[in-house]
């Protein structure tokens, strides 16, 4: 790469660079129509449905998870109607760092770029650990050999290639999908609205056997919420994958939402209502657990069986296709310079092996912790930073760019943003209240990043990608044009 010159814009400087700098760093193209972007999206998110969401149950209650629930479902509802109008303007492989980037300039974009790599890299460590307790279950075998087997196989499918990566995500988010419908029909039998409310109150403010421990208990059930929808908003990372992304997007982003929702009624009410809240509340496999109960089928059967052999179907989508969207991230974020510029590299199959391997490896060390209600809080905590970003620039490019190309208009405008920024700002301020230590761990974390970023890559960024050319070139001819 040879530097050809610098361009000072906003704080930031922008080295040019010659051709063979892409030549390295190409995905390949039209691998994802608008069905597979959708089953990317709800691929990412499907493993929330076989664990993590219980966790909820032990910090609100049942009623205090539901009303949590209904919170963080309306709050993602209006950010996805907000993302399908940004990735229909800027459909780039930076995905929400683009969006930022374009209303914030390259602070705002790093910002929300990092905050959305901190999630997607802790995501994976806390799904593996999930696998662990279903396999544990099956065949009574799980811990770190379970953690790092499914790295390595799941990193490397990546390696061989996107499209055969996402056709196989696809197939394995079908059949996740059927085991979650089995477990909802076998449920449905011993529900019971008495089970739902099975954890004794406790002298917290409020407290009710809705809500057993009290108003606060909504607040801090959220983060276990969001788990029903965590990641939906990385859809757009596919971008310079997809074909005809400016259609495609926001469609595969809003059949992927509505999906979700269901799923996560179905889930909320007929789990806890067929076993018991207290039942499946500290459940490393929750689903297994209520088809299990005494109030249930009262130990093994076949269902329980099915379920949890195909319900690991369910993390592993979640898994492998979170391993797709940490990847992009951190392709697109190096390749504009912002992470170190190796990590974009792609090799012959046009793959970014790297950025594969390298948050892989990250993510396989967290998941040594085996905490997986813990890691939940650090993924939710680089979220909710990514969420009230790019809500926030849906907000200021509708009114400081209102002619630019809108393929996609997000229906209610910045009111629908609006809510969804205000809703991530309480998201955000949750995590502290499970467990602040955790939260206090990413935010260092984030702080490391940030310092990189001041001190270092601000100074070397690549002028001609794709984030970030529009703006050079506005900038300086805005220059040129006020020197004349």
């Amino acid at each position: 790469m040879s530097e050809e010159a610098v361009i000072h814009v906003h704080g930031a400087d922008y080295e040019k660079v010659d051709s063979s700098y892409f030549e390295h760093r190409q995905l390949k193209q039209g691998a994802a129509g608008w069905v597979l972007l959708a089953g990317l999206g709800v691929a990412y998110v499907i493993s929330g449905d076989f664990a993590g969401w219980n966790f909820g149950l032990g910090q609100g209650g049942w009623g205090g998870l539901l009303i949590a629930t209904i919170l963080m479902a309306t709050m993602y509802t209006a950010m996805v109607f907000s993302l399908a109008e940004l990735s229909s303007m800027i459909p780039t492989a930076g995905g929400g760092y683009g969006f930022a980037r374009r209303a914030f300039g390259p602070i705002g974009g790093f910002l929300t770029g990092t905050a959305i790599l901190l999630e997607y890299a802790v995501a994976p460590a806390a799904i593996a650990v999930f696998i662990g307790a279903y396999t544990q279950s099956l065949i009574g075998f799980g811990g770190w050999p379970v953690y790092l087997a499914f790295y390595i196989v799941f990193v490397g499918i990546h390696l061989y290639g996107v499209g055969e990566a996402l056709k196989l995500m696809f197939v394995i988010t079908a059949v996740a999908a059927t085991a979650l419908l089995v477990f909802v029909i076998a449920m449905i039998p011993h529900f019971s609205v008495a089970n739902l409310f099975d954890i004794p109150p406790t002298d917290a403010a409020g407290a009710s056997a809705f809500l057993p421990f009290g108003y606060l208990g909504i607040w801090a059930a959220i983060p276990f919420a969001i788990w029903f929808f965590l990641a939906i908003e990385g859809v757009p990372l596919a971008a310079e994958e997809a074909q005809d992304p400016k259609k495609n997007l926001p469609k595969g982003l809003i059949v992927g939402m509505l999906i979700l929702l269901l799923f996560a009624a179905l889930i909320l009410v007929v789990g806890p209502g067929g076993a018991g809240s207290a039942t499946i509340m500290a459940s490393g496999d929750p689903l297994i657990a209520a088809l299990e109960s005494e109030a249930a089928y009262g130990g093994r059967t076949w269902v329980s069986g099915f379920v949890n052999l195909v319900g690991l179907a369910g993390l592993v989508a979640s898994f492998f296709s979170i391993i797709f969207a940490y990847s992009r991230q951190v392709f697109a974020l190096s390749r504009a310079g912002y992470l170190p510029r190796f990590l974009s590299l792609t090799g012959s199959r046009k793959t970014p092996w790297i950025a594969l391997v390298v948050p892989g490896t990250l993510g396989f060390v967290l998941s040594l912790t085996g905490e997986g209600d813990l890691l939940i809080l650090m993924a939710v905590f680089g979220a909710t930073i990514s969420y009230i970003l790019m809500t926030a620039s849906h907000i200021v490019l509708r009114r400081r760019e209102p002619d630019l190309e809108r393929p996609y208009r997000t229906p209610g405008g910045v009111v629908t943003s609006g809510i969804a920024l205000v809703l991530a700002c309480v998201a955000f301020v949750a995590g502290f209240l499970v467990d602040p230590m955790v939260v206090l761990y990413a935010a260092i974390f984030y702080a490391l990043m940030a310092a990189y970023f001041f001190f270092y890559s601000r100074h070397h960024l690549v002028a001609q990608a794709p984030e970030e050319e529009f703006e050079v070139i506005k900038r300086a001819e805005a220059e040129l044009g006020g020197m004349a």
